[in-house]
C-alpha cells in the first residue's frame, strides 16, 4: 500500500508513576484503514490510545498524525487536528440533551465533519433520542450518541475502545456496521475490542499486544485462518 499512514506510532515507552506500562509499541494506520488492536486485559491497549492522545505521555520514542509530530503535544490540540476518541465509558454528558451532546462536539479540522442526517443513517434510533437526557440512556444508546458526537467532530482518525462492551447484540452490530461505514469514507480506526470476533469481521489489519509489546501483526484474514495464533496469543 503506498498511501503513507496518517497516524505512525512508533516505539513508545509509557509509564504510571515510576511503573513502565508500554515497551516500545508501534504500529500505523493509513487513510480509510481499521487497525484492530487485540490482547488480554492489561496488555496495553487502552493505554496505547492514551499516548496517542497524549493523556498518558510517550516518554520515548514518536506519534505522529497527518505529518505533524504530536508525541508532546497536549490532548486539546491533537483533538482538534482531527483524533477523535470513543472510550470505554463513554463519557457523554449526562444532564445535557442528546441534541446538546452532539451540538457542542462540533469543530473544524482539515476532515469532513458529519452531519445530524448522516448520524441518523448509522443509527435510526438516535433521531428519536434528541430531546432525552443523557442519563436516562441504555448503554446502547449512549454508546450511538458517544459515536455520533466524534463524527460531528470532523475526524480523520477515531480511536475505539471496547465498543461493544455491555452492549445488545443488535446495537453491537449497529457499532460494526458504523466502523465498516467508516472505513468507506475514508476514516482511519484503531479498534480496541475483547470481541475478537467483531473485530476481526471490520478490520483490514491486526496487532496483537501483550505485557505492554506488539507480539504479532498481520492482516485480520490471515489471524482469522491460524487458529493456533488465535491460541497462543487470545486463548481462544
Amino acid at each position: 500500500m503506498n498511501t503513507p499512514p496518517l497516524l505512525s506510532v512508533e516505539a513508545i515507552d509509557a509509564f504510571y508513576g515510576e511503573t513502565q506500562v508500554l515497551f516500545g509499541p508501534s504500529l500505523q494506520v493509513r487513510p480509510g484503514e481499521v487497525l484492530a488492536l487485540l490482547g488480554p486485559n492489561g496488555a496495553g491497549k487502552t493505554t496505547t490510545l492514551r499516548a496517542i492522545l497524549g493523556l498518558t505521555p510517550a516518554r520515548r520514542g514518536s506519534i505522529h498524525f497527518d505529518g505533524r509530530d504530536v508525541t508532546h503535544e497536549p490532548t486539546h490540540r491533537i483533538g482538534a487536528l482531527g483524533v477523535g476518541w470513543v472510550p470505554d465509558d463513554r463519557r457523554i454528558f449526562p444532564t445535557l440533551t442528546v441534541a446538546r451532546n452532539l451540538e457542542i462536539a462540533r469543530k473544524r479540522t482539515r476532515f469532513r465533519a458529519w452531519s445530524l442526517d448522516e448520524c441518523f443513517g448509522l443509527f435510526s434510533a438516535l433521531e428519536y433520542l434528541m430531546a432525552r437526557e443523557c442519563e436516562n440512556l441504555s448503554g446502547g444508546e449512549m454508546q450511538m450518541v458517544a459515536i455520533s458526537r466524534v463524527l460531528m467532530g470532523a475526524p480523520g482518525l477515531v480511536l475505539l475502545d471496547e465498543p461493544s462492551q455491555g452492549l445488545a447484540p443488535k446495537v453491537v452490530q449497529d457499532v460494526m456496521r458504523a466502523v465498516q461505514q467508516l472505513r468507506s469514507e475514508g476514516v482511519a480506526v484503531v479498534l480496541v475490542e475483547q470481541n475478537v470476533a467483531c473485530a476481526l469481521d471490520v478490520a483490514d489489519r491486526v496487532s496483537i499486544m501483550h505485557g505492554g509489546r506488539v507480539v504479532h501483526e498481520g492482516s485480520a484474514d490471515a489471524l482469522r485462518a491460524d487458529a493456533a495464533l488465535q491460541r497462543r496469543w487470545l486463548g481462544i
